[in-house]
């Protein structure tokens, strides 16, 4: 890894004081207290010299103003600008884009998410970055795109959105898993999420378990008068909570906590925890074990669908406030 990815975000430089999400009341903290206390990674100063170090050509083809719709857009597959990292950017900008990588993610999660694009899509530098707004002067933001990726970086710009606005990630070690699907990096949120399901009782089961699963692309935001299936996390009893608090740490552990910290206010905005639903879809049970493949997070200004048939989507859309969101903020 070079100097440049290694040192522009340092663990140091990584943590930053992170809050917690109201569980029952309670606010109760993701990550270890040494997490805590240190600021946060500079994945935007990073944006901001890789801006600098465009050409006119380069700018011609990656740079678009905020208001674009591009900006907005998420998908499992897809390209926001036709030339790959590798096709546009130079050795060192290629560097700088390893960094806000690096910068945007955990140390524990970024090798992961490497292996995940290579396994993928090639590598990093098979990948797609554009560029919005200015970051010298205003509002902007970073996008990486291509299979199974969907991310962001934008210096809070977006101040509605967690993660800038609504995010997708995936893995397929190969098309269609096999049940327990090994290698996949993220195959352990849905088996945490499944450990909240077995702490279920019969009733609450029955509330919770659903046939079929809407569509996984499915993320506009309902607001407080929205309808949303499953079981409310409100109703659970301490222990089971307890269990969800886990499943929410396994969710955001791949990001950086200032994300994880912003996805956390914009839940405690909307009620915290206990407004959120919990489904399960016996729709696509690969093996047919009871080990549900399809399950999805959904409150007031939060959508998180994890499909893992035939392998891993997921999609995510949090934000503060549902109504200025309209899904894709």
């Amino acid at each position: 890894m070079s100097d440049l990815s290694r040192d522009g975000v340092s663990r140091r430089q990584f943590l930053q004081t992170v809050g917690g999400i109201a569980l029952g009341g309670a606010s109760v903290g993701l990550l270890p207290a040494e997490a805590q206390t240190t600021k946060a990674p500079q994945a935007e100063t990073l944006v901001k010299t890789l801006f600098e170090s465009l050409t006119p050509k380069q700018r011609e083809t990656l740079c678009m103003p905020w208001e674009h719709p591009k900006r907005s857009m998420v998908g499992a597959n897809w390209a926001i600008v036709k030339p790959t990292i590798a096709e546009i950017f130079t050795a060192d900008q290629q560097k700088m884009v390893e960094g806000i990588l690096r910068g945007v993610t955990s140390d524990e999660w970024y090798p992961r998410v490497l292996e995940q694009m290579k396994h993928d899509g090639g590598g990093l530098n098979q990948y797609h970055v554009a560029l919005f707004g200015d970051p010298k002067s205003g509002k902007f933001e970073w996008v990486l795109t291509g299979r199974h990726v969907t991310l962001r970086a934008d210096g809070h710009s977006n101040a509605n959105a967690a993660f800038g606005g609504p995010i997708f990630y995936g893995h397929a070690p190969k098309d269609t898993e096999d049940p327990s699907h090994p290698g996949n990096v993220y195959w352990q949120q849905a088996q945490q999420a499944n450990a909240v399901f077995q702490a279920l009782d019969g009733k609450q089961r029955a509330v919770a378990l659903r046939d079929s699963a809407p569509s996984e692309d499915q993320i506009k935001l309902q607001g407080k008068t929205g309808e949303f299936a499953g079981i409310a996390i409100g109703e659970l009893s301490k222990d089971q909570k307890k269990l969800v608090q886990k499943t929410m740490q396994s969710l955001l552990s791949p990001y950086r906590p200032s994300d994880a910290n912003d996805a956390m206010k914009a839940i405690e905005a909307n009620g915290g925890l206990d407004k959120i639903h919990l489904a399960f879809y016996k729709q696509d049970d690969l093996g047919s074990d009871g080990i549900w493949d399809i399950w999805r997070l959904e409150g007031p200004a939060l959508v998180w669908h994890f499909r893992g048939a035939p392998h891993v989507h997921t999609w995510v859309n949090i934000a503060k406030d549902a109504k200025l969101a309209d899904g894709h903020t």
